[in-house]
């Protein structure tokens, strides 16, 4: 019998009731497993409703309430890890120790939640004029919402909801209708630590479930993690529906290697980081820029690692790399490396036809290596969201910075180095919201925000850390006097108010 994923508004489980049911496929087999309901307007308003009610009391409730419950959800998180992976890697295909570290960088941000109070401690100016005071305050917003990817089903929804409901915010999620699973499961256990019905809200669906959360007036911010055309489109449309929005898009991330280079560590980064979870991340290294005459010694480097990545199903244990979500984007993936010669490139290792007995349905793909990649190429210019790592040639620091800030996108980038001061400048010159030092995927702890630059951010707001609590907060400022009681009246001035 196949399992069917819900909804989940005011507190339990709501049936879907559009009639309208997407597939959810295991990646290793290609057999449909999940039926996952499709959400109408009416489902949408529903949540949101829900929400709308909670907010009534959660807006006003104490930091110490809300964090007392955060505190429990994450003992319960914490318990309850290995379930959250074995749901992702049986819909998304990760291999078991991927999905798990998911669930810990997500438990980052919970941990930022629980203690919140020091993010919202407002300011005080005491006397700026006789016996006036100004204070300054954070409040919350209302009704959020957020719309995940796929390819983190646990993490990036936690990226959001903690600090959201932990400012007293209500939050409605539509997660992915690829791997729905993971967040019914939060929601579980949101339930189980005592947070109070409605305060969290699960609708699955595709464009209409958005397009609704664009447009309702009940939901004051909306946030997003995708690809870039679609986050172009949310935070155009929800900003002309009057909400707040940071939608964060699509990556190339390139990472620069200078002739100084420990080549050895920089071959063994440029390969976790493009080829960890299939590609399938917005942080993956896609681009190497290889500076002077170490390209060959370090594409040659790459190669050897690579070759030896065992690719299988992600709950097997010996499995280092699992299958792409679906056929369709595995084949898309295929496209860009069956296309790569034709367009100037030199093919390494070409993971195209790569399959895994026993599992001969399921969505895969070998590892893919493409050097000498020219810039027009479509494998460089797009996002390929797959095991695709492009090495491309320069000759000095320089023609290699102004490549790297050519490219539209801004999310990331690295570089390999022994030289500080080549390490520091790039850090200032380079045109990315995030960087590494030797460090390939330079995804910031959960004090510090993440967010790119370009056109891998829509919005004024990065996600989590302070910017996250910034965002899912308004600032308000109180300016109060209190006479004293021995004071004469004051009388009537219409002039402009004084400060001294």
């Amino acid at each position: 019998m196949t399992k069917i994923v819900n909804h989940w508004i005011g507190g339990k489980t709501v049936e879907g009731a559009s009639g309208t049911y997407g597939p959810v496929t295991d990646p290793a087999t290609g057999e449909v497993t999940t039926k996952v309901a499709f959400a109408s307007v009416d489902e949408v308003d529903a949540a949101v409703a829900a929400a709308k009610e909670a907010y009534l009391t959660w807006g006003q409730s104490s930091l110490a309430q809300r964090t007392s419950i955060l505190f429990a959800f994450r003992a319960l998180l914490d318990a309850n890890r290995d379930a959250i992976a074995e749901l992702i890697t049986a819909e998304h295909g990760k291999v078991h120790s991927d999905a798990l570290g998911e669930v810990a960088r997500g438990l980052e941000i919970v941990d930022l939640a629980c203690g919140i109070s020091v993010q919202l401690k407002g300011e005080l100016s005491t006397q700026v004029a006789s016996r006036v005071d100004v204070a300054s305050i954070r409040q919350p917003l209302g009704v959020v919402a957020g719309i995940t990817p796929f390819n983190f089903p646990a993490m990036v929804p936690m990226w959001m909801f903690p600090i959201a409901i932990a400012c007293g915010n209500t939050f409605v999620l539509k997660p992915s209708e690829k791997d729905p699973s993971a967040s019914l499961k939060i929601a579980e256990l949101l339930s189980e630590a005592g947070l109070p019905d409605g305060v969290f809200n699960v609708v699955h669906g595709d464009k209409v479930a958005v397009d609704r959360l664009l447009e309702h007036p009940d939901v004051k911010a909306v946030s997003f993690v995708g690809s870039t055309p679609i986050a172009r489109y949310i935070h155009t449309t929800a900003s002309a529906n009057g909400k707040r929005v940071q939608a964060l898009g699509g990556a190339k991330n390139h990472m620069l290697v200078l002739p100084d280079a420990d080549l050895d560590a920089a071959a063994d980064a440029a390969v976790s980081a493009a080829y960890g979870s299939a590609g399938e991340r917005c942080m993956a290294i896609s681009a190497v820029v290889a500076v002077g005459s170490i390209g060959d010694e370090l594409v040659e480097k790459i190669r050897e690692r690579a070759e030896k990545i065992k690719i299988g199903p992600g709950n097997d244990p010996a499995s280092e790399m699992g299958p792409l979500i679906t056929k369709v984007h595995r084949d898309k993936v295929a496209s860009y490396v069956e296309g790569a010669a034709a367009e100037g490139c030199e093919v390494v290792l070409d993971g195209t036809g790569h399959t895994v007995d026993g599992f001969e349905n399921g969505h895969w793909i070998g590892i893919s290596l493409l050097d000498r990649v020219p810039t027009s190429a479509k494998a460089y210019q797009d996002e390929i969201f797959g095991p695709v790592l492009t090495v491309l040639r320069t000759e000095t620091y320089e023609e290699a910075l102004d490549l790297i800030n050519a490219s539209p996108f801004g999310n990331g980038t690295a570089i390999f180095t022994r030289d500080g001061g080549a390490a520091r400048r790039f850090q200032l010159e380079v045109e990315a919201g995030m960087v590494g030092v030797n460090v390939p995927i330079p995804v910031p702890v959960g004090y510090h925000s993440f967010g790119g630059w370009k056109d891998s951010l829509f919005g004024d707001h990065h996600i989590y850390g302070n910017d996250g609590t910034h965002f899912y907060t308004r600032g308000k400022v109180v300016t109060t006097r209190w006479p004293d009681p021995a004071d004469a009246p004051a009388g009537v001035d219409l002039g402009f108010p004084r400060n001294h």
